[in-house]
């Protein structure tokens, strides 16, 4: 549970775009359900900061449990991420988590001219200064990253992109892999999607490095329309249940 709301909050492009995918004011809720079970809900919302007196996006990523779930495990999340509005490249990251008592309160603080990242940890009341590589991203500003990525529209079937992302005091080789096309049932209508698989480490929580497949539209907003999670027991799914703000009207086939 906790790992797929993770990703909601990850997944939720280049130096230099024609058209963003998305914009201020978008705001995206995702519902997290095994099988016929409400799990608890993930929202990204997409708003306006600044940093050194410059306008930049500021994206806030909540993820949470709900019901009868909260009792046996119980998640809240926030991610957020302060990100250049041209580049994509981010300026600062917010990481707070509770997840079953397991608990983070850190802040990242990128030096994109220098490749360097400096860790405040609240909890541990510590501070570190690490290096990084070029054109790093965190967490969430990958999602948005990819969203705007020029190569997406153009990628043929096993196909992938990888980025630089920090996470956990370390790079990590985010590669997002591409499977193919498929018309998607939604509570919105019939939906033209492309089909993803990130890769994500195998072991305890996933059965297999592909265990992840992520379906978003096919137009100019690249909207994460559902998330499919093969864990060691079952499976999760998320579905958008509401959505708001997009950068273009949303292509919908058939109500």
């Amino acid at each position: 549970m906790k790992k797929l709301i993770a990703f909601l909050l990850l997944f939720t492009a280049s130096n230099a775009f024609s058209q963003s995918a998305f914009n201020v004011g978008e705001n995206f809720k995702f519902r997290i359900h095994y099988g016929v079970v409400n799990a608890g809900y993930a929202t990204l919302e997409v708003k306006e900061g600044t940093k050194d007196n410059k306008k930049v996006y500021h994206v806030v990523g909540n993820g949470y449990t709900t019901g009868m779930t909260k009792f046996f495990f119980k998640v809240n999340d926030t991610y957020e991420s302060y990100f250049d509005k041209a580049t994509i490249k981010p300026y600062q990251a917010v990481r707070k988590i509770d997840e079953g008592g397991y608990t983070k309160n850190q802040e990242a603080f990128f030096n994109q001219d220098r490749n360097t990242v400096t860790v405040k940890d609240y909890k541990k009341k510590t501070e570190k200064t690490l290096t990084t590589s070029e054109n790093v991203q965190d967490v969430m500003s990958t999602f948005y990253y990819l969203r705007n990525h020029p190569k997406i529209e153009t990628m043929k079937v096993g196909e992938s992109v990888t980025v630089d992302m920090f996470f956990d005091d370390e790079i990590l080789k985010f590669k997002l892999k591409f499977i193919g096309r498929e018309d998607l049932k939604t509570k919105f209508g019939t939906i033209s999607t492309m089909i993803f698989r990130p890769l994500v480490l195998a072991g305890r929580v996933f059965k297999e490095e592909e265990s992840l497949t992520v379906w978003i539209s096919d137009d100019n907003n690249r909207v994460p329309l559902r998330i499919k999670a093969n864990l060691a027991v079952g499976s999760l799914k998320a579905d958008l249940e509401e959505y708001k703000g997009l950068a273009s009207p949303l292509k919908i086939k058939a109500k």
